[in-house]
């Protein structure tokens, strides 16, 4: 059984809150968390745990962790994320008869359970507003064998158009400002839905390409990091030849350990930051720079048949 949740924070005249809710049924105190629907994925299940039992819309952020245990010797896993509160207001409701707006210490007092206290303990490491890049591999394209023309020209097969389409469900529940993208069609396609929904022109990152990407790894780097720096929340359609080395070089350079860095296509890197203080360029020391401290794979959002 798979659920997922959220730590709902909000900004109290710059110091975060937490929202905590009484579940009358259980009369317990937790985090706002319920279990997916059919075709739904985490994330997507996460928002709408939060919309149905708090009454807030949210963005979400970085991804907290995976609490895993049984109920009536049913194995469940539960995810959570961290959801800024953009809009809403509590009201009473099936599930929820009251809902708390809480200093993190404060709150973590009141859950009723070890597991939500070590979930709200992770999301206060580190700082609740952080920069968020979705680092995505181009959806599925025709097979390169059988494409006789110019590879950058190669389109989305098919099946590539239903993981972008599904990408374009997923990817704004991070509400990206700005899209940016590897100049081949695939790359481009796989978001294009994004943009238009986003009103907005993507940017072309030749640097972000496999071509451009391998003469001068550091200047791929520094422009995804001048991105996230620049626009706080966006996403970057890129390559398979790129995108394990940009993780794997963001999280050594922010001290993260990866076991692994998968890249299917469709997939996205959740990858979150923290935001230089002041204004910033490439030209201040790296230190100033904008630090990875999270990175968190989702598999394409495309649902199995």
């Amino acid at each position: 059984m798979k659920a997922a949740g959220a730590v709902l924070w909000r900004d109290a005249d710059g110091d975060v809150e937490v929202a905590v809710v009484h579940r009358q049924r259980y009369d317990d105190w937790s985090l706002p968390k319920g279990k997916l629907d059919h075709g739904e994925t985490i994330p997507a299940c996460a928002a709408r745990e939060v919309l149905e039992e708090t009454g807030y819309s949210a963005v979400l952020g970085r991804h907290l962790r995976q609490v895993s245990y049984s109920v009536r010797g049913v194995p469940k896993t539960v995810d959570y994320y961290a959801a800024l509160a953009v809009s809403g207001s509590f009201a009473e409701n099936e599930e929820v008869d009251e809902l708390r707006w809480l200093p993190i210490a404060e709150a973590s007092s009141l859950l009723t359970y070890g597991p939500d206290r070590d979930v709200l303990e992770e999301f206060s490491r580190l700082p609740a507003d952080l920069l968020v890049v979705l680092l995505v591999r181009h959806a599925k394209a025709g097979k390169r064998s059988e494409w006789h023309d110019d590879d950058d020209l190669r389109p989305l097969s098919d099946a590539g158009r239903r993981q972008a389409d599904a990408l374009r469900t997923l990817l704004p529940l991070w509400a990206p400002t700005r899209v940016h993208t590897a100049p081949r069609v695939r790359c481009v396609d796989t978001v294009a839905a994004v943009a238009s929904d986003l009103a907005v022109e993507m940017v072309e990152e030749p640097r972000l390409s496999e071509e451009g990407y391998w003469p001068d790894p550091d200047a791929g780097l520094v422009r995804l990091l001048e991105v996230a720096a620049q626009e706080g929340r966006a996403v970057i359609s890129s390559q398979g030849g790129v995108i394990p080395s940009v993780v794997q070089s963001l999280a050594e350079l922010g001290g993260l350990r990866l076991d692994e860095i998968p890249c299917k296509k469709g997939s996205t890197w959740v990858l979150a930051f923290t935001r230089p203080f002041g204004s910033w360029s490439t030209s201040d020391s790296p230190s100033r720079w904008p630090t990875l401290v999270s990175a968190h794979y989702l598999a394409s959002p495309l649902p199995r048949p």
